[in-house]
């Protein structure tokens, strides 16, 4: 016997829930579970006669997931949550998240290796893009093969990062790109 509870005739009831002020408590129901800063909720499928699920991580407005739910044995209902379902639920949109935090992080980070100026040691040069709403900026930076600092000046948020303005940079001492 299983003790995850049974979908209510109501469904908004499994959601009685969504205004607790503790977002930390666990709840472990049918179609709404809540536990290690994770939220799965099936919903109705507005698309077609179907069920999904979402997977909101705590504090985050949307969800990191939403896909398709298993039918219940009625065919009817959807299948409820269980502990297995929650666990494999979290480490897809867990998943998800972190192919998306690397996404971003590619396009807002840039890096080439090219010669010093002296032509004795290669230097990593940097674009950090900052993606502020109201100014947005990139930082240009320059570290030794220790991953020291030697350099760092701001430039606009689209310049172009290449073996060759990097380059150019290092030669001209790193001043500030025109």
């Amino acid at each position: 016997m299983t003790d995850t509870p049974l979908p209510s005739s109501d469904p908004a009831e499994d959601f009685t829930t969504e205004g607790s002020s503790e977002m930390d408590e666990s709840v472990h129901g049918a179609r709404l579970w809540r536990d290690d800063g994770w939220t799965a909720r099936v919903i109705k499928n507005e698309d077609d006669e179907g069920w999904a699920v979402a997977m909101i991580k705590d504090g985050e407005a949307e969800p990191a997931l939403v896909g398709p739910w298993t039918m219940g044995r009625n065919k009817k209902d959807p299948k409820p949550l269980d502990t297995s379902a929650f666990n494999t639920l979290v480490k897809t949109a867990s998943e998800v998240l972190r192919r998306h935090e690397q996404q971003l992080r590619a396009q807002l980070h840039k890096e080439v290796r090219v010669a010093s100026a002296d032509g004795n040691d290669e230097l990593d040069i940097t674009l950090d893009i900052i993606p502020d709403e109201d100014e947005p900026y990139a930082l240009l930076s320059a570290l030794d093969h220790f991953g020291e600092q030697i350099a760092q000046v701001q430039v606009a948020p689209n310049f172009k990062l290449s073996k060759a303005s990097a380059a150019a940079w290092v030669e001209n001492e790193f001043r500030r790109p025109g």
